[in-house]
């Protein structure tokens, strides 16, 4: 009979501490994020349970470094939201301030953590509390689950604490923009001792991305207003997962409303790169996307299975109030067995469709051969295959916009002495005529490299006429018309590099094969 107490009383027991932990863990999830200033940055905190301790440092739109920090099972998240450009430039410009900040930092962070920690514990005993008392329905026993969760806090805590590793800064795990993690957090050869880095790497990062923030701040502004339809142009992707990156990313930073892919996202058309795909599911906005020499039907089909997913191929949709024509490759360059067309009778493929285009705002093909032969029949087509951008004004008005590779070439970026960079646009469109008013044409260095531009360009005349016959003098280079550079011509992170020059279409050697 004793023997039968005890154990429902060790059975009700561990039903109490069960359900105080799970209210403890749902409150440290509903905390909520704690927002600090940490020199010039203004960040957002959160912390969250997690099977493994780690330090998740949100630098947008660097990417994320991630430490082994501790082994707590607790996850503590640091975006960096916004720079206060007047402090930052103060710290950058000051000496006696620069020597200060790692002070600054160190005691900036600490004060955040404090406050998130104070606000994770009182939602954490809180949700054990009501956890428990809407279970057992009795305050004594609601009143121990708050105990029991307390103490395994406090544990949890001091087991953090104990655990804390400074060297870790030194050793992240990056996942982002830019190739090489190390000018992100700087160099372990000057270590010292672990505090000393700690101290220092953390530094190292704030300045950093004070220094981007700050020359993001400079960049001309193209006031886009309700009006305004965004639009952003990937194309070559060629299986590489860094892309998704780039255009989650610029998806968020710029607000687009969909997202165009003139083709090639795959490199064989195999069914095991199928998976490759299932990412256009989570980017939340439509994903138009018409089939490259390097998409195979299997692929095409995957494309179209997945969530926001739109396959245009001979067909027109309006997407976002924009009517967007598109048309896929009728090449599929790894089948050695297909004939070859080259690049007269890829115009001629475009233009065998030009009765399909009827009123569209837009046309969308992979090869800019292809899109010559709707010259005339639309204000504007967007193309790609070449790995090269590049924009031409045709006689009769209408401009073909072919994009680089948003995938950095995928493997070929490995083929040639300089690494292909990863490029993307931005278009704007007037929600009541529909044309074109300006583009930023985003380019980040490619394999190895660290380099980032951002290039507005303007419109010259949105509302010209489109005609069959030539309306307008063709430009005899065919560049960008109606461009604005930054100030200094410079990248914005890596600086001593001319900006990218923006010519006419690549040479037959530079195209994808």
């Amino acid at each position: 009979m004793l023997k039968k107490v005890i154990r429902s009383r060790a059975t009700k027991a561990a039903a109490v501490l069960l359900v105080a932990a799970a209210g403890a863990w749902l409150g440290i999830f509903l905390s909520g994020t704690v927002r600090a200033q940490i020199g010039p940055v203004e960040t957002g905190m959160t912390l969250r349970p997690s099977w493994t301790g780690e330090t998740v440092v949100d630098a947008s739109p660097l990417g994320t470094l991630t430490f082994h920090s501790h082994d707590a099972p607790l996850s503590l998240r640091i975006s960096l939201e916004n720079i206060d450009q007047e402090r930052a430039r103060l710290f950058l410009e000051d000496p006696t301030l620069t020597d200060r900040l790692p002070g600054i930092i160190e005691r900036d962070l600490m004060d955040g953590v404090r406050d998130l920690t104070i606000r994770s514990l009182l939602c954490a005993g809180a949700g054990a509390l009501i956890a428990v008392l809407l279970v057992f329905r009795r305050p004594l026993v609601a009143l121990a689950g708050l105990l029991a969760a307390s103490v395994a806090l406090a544990g949890t805590g001091m087991f953090a604490v104990r655990t804390f590793e400074p060297g870790s800064l030194v050793e992240p795990r990056y996942t982002g923009l830019i190739a090489a993690a190390p000018s992100l957090v700087g160099s372990a050869e000057a270590i010292v001792t672990r505090f000393e880095s700690y101290r220092a790497q953390l530094t190292k990062l704030v300045t950093n991305v004070s220094k981007l923030y700050e020359a993001v701040s400079t960049l001309p502004l193209y006031n886009a207003d309700e009006r305004s339809i965004r639009v952003l142009h990937v194309s070559d992707i060629h299986i590489n997962p860094i892309a998704w990156n780039v255009i989650r990313s610029l998806k968020d930073q710029f607000a687009v409303d969909l997202i165009i892919d003139t083709g090639d996202i795959s490199d064989h058309g195999t069914k095991a790169e199928n998976k490759f795909v299932e990412e256009i599911g989570t980017l939340g906005v439509p994903y138009v996307f018409v089939r490259g020499n390097h998409d195979s039907k299997t692929t095409q089909r995957a494309v179209a299975k997945q969530k926001n997913a739109i396959v245009l191929d001979d067909k027109m949709r309006n997407v976002e109030g924009l009517d967007i024509y598109g048309l896929g490759d009728p090449r599929f360059t790894p089948d050695k067995t297909a004939d070859t067309i080259d690049a007269a009778g890829m115009e001629q493929f475009g233009r065998d469709h030009r009765a399909n285009v009827e009123k569209a705002d837009l046309v969308a093909v992979h090869d800019d051969m292809a899109a010559r032969g709707f010259s005339g029949a639309t204000p504007l087509v967007l193309t790609g295959h070449a790995h090269v951008r590049s924009t031409a004004m045709l006689p009769t008005g209408t401009r073909i916009m072919v994009q680089g590779s948003t995938g950095g070439a995928g493997l070929r970026a490995l083929e040639h002495e300089e690494p292909t960079p990863v490029q993307a646009s931005v278009l704007y469109f007037d929600k009541e005529t529909k044309r074109l008013q300006a583009w930023d044409d985003i380019t980040l260095g490619g394999l190895g490299e660290q380099s980032v531009y951002v290039q507005r360009h303007v419109e010259p005349d949105p509302g010209r006429t489109i005609s069959e016959e030539p309306t307008t003098a063709p430009s005899p280079t065919d560049a960008i018309d109606g461009t604005t550079t930054p100030a200094n011509g410079m990248p914005l992170w890596q600086e001593g590099q001319s900006s990218p020059m923006l010519q006419g279409s690549p040479t037959e050697g530079d195209r994808d094969s």
